[in-house]
């Protein structure tokens, strides 16, 4: 791990870092939270939407005053691979900036974007060896792609993260047109293998079998990719009919943006740390 950065806030260390991924092949960019204290600490690991880097969770959503007083990590990864030789699009939906948190299997995107196992395996790793995060004690959350992400890995990863929310998540990818785009570019035509990177289908397949006690979706109300893109309704639907208690809060006035994640995202964290103790 390459520290890049430090700084002092709240009490506690904001560190930029980079270190080599195996699952990516490339060198991966992000912050982490320590807050004050000894440890082992409770980690959250945040993914980010479209166009965002590392940065934009850690320089805008404000939660490091919540996360030092509940005493809690904080890990916000890059959303994709990037470098010299990496494929990209000029498109804001595809390629760098855009890798869905999923492994890619056509070409040109199959060497480098492999998000899914970057995030579950090289990054846990990385974060646990270099800094005093506790293994028994991982959450997750994430906003827009990113909040597609969340779901999905911690649906199909339930023995690696014991919470999970997200900020106005893509809930079912195979029914917008972000995620159609994307899973056809990364995963190819047959839409019969999709599926398994779109959480209201996997918890339709039966994904939640009571793994979390309760799933946290704040949205806003003035959200414009709220009915095109969003549909959180699907989510609610499949997670009723699976017996999943999603809590769905649904604000009014707010929109995608990072004003709308600050606005709440002390509230993700204490509900996190609830959820991480002991």
């Amino acid at each position: 791990m390459e520290i890049v950065q430090q700084h002092r806030t709240h009490g506690g260390l904001l560190t930029y870092a980079r270190h080599d991924s195996a699952a990516t092949g490339t060198p991966m960019r992000l912050s982490v939270f320590t807050p004050p204290g000894e440890g082992p600490f409770p980690v959250l690991y945040w993914l980010s939407g479209l166009t965002c880097t590392e940065d934009n969770f850690t320089t805008k959503a404000g939660a490091y005053a919540a996360a030092a007083a509940r005493g809690v990590m904080i890990v916000a990864p890059d959303t994709s691979p990037r470098g010299e030789g990496v494929a990209d699009d000029p498109a804001y939906d595809l390629g760098q900036g855009a890798g869905f948190y999923l492994d890619a299997v056509q070409a040109p995107w199959a060497p480098h974007f492999r998000m899914e196992t970057y995030v579950t395996q090289d990054l846990v790793a990385a974060v646990e060896d270099a800094f005093p995060a506790d293994a028994a004690r991982r959450g997750i959350f994430g906003h827009s792609m990113g909040g597609h992400g969340a779901l999905t890995l911690a649906l199909k990863h339930p023995d690696l993260y014991r919470s999970v929310s997200a900020f106005a998540p893509i809930v079912s990818p195979t029914r917008c047109d972000w995620g159609r785009k994307a899973f056809a570019a990364y995963l190819g035509g047959d839409e019969a293998g999709w599926a398994a990177h779109d959480a209201s289908r996997l918890v339709e397949a039966g994904a939640a079998k009571g793994r979390f006690d309760d799933i946290l979706i704040d949205q806003g109300g003035a959200d414009n990719f709220l009915e095109s893109q969003l549909k959180p309704d699907l989510f609610e639907a499949a997670c009723a009919a699976a017996g999943q208690k999603v809590t769905v809060r649904m604000q009014d006035g707010y929109d995608h943006s990072y004003f709308f994640i600050a606005s709440f995202i002390a509230d993700h964290v204490a509900w996190h740390a609830e959820r991480l103790r002991g």
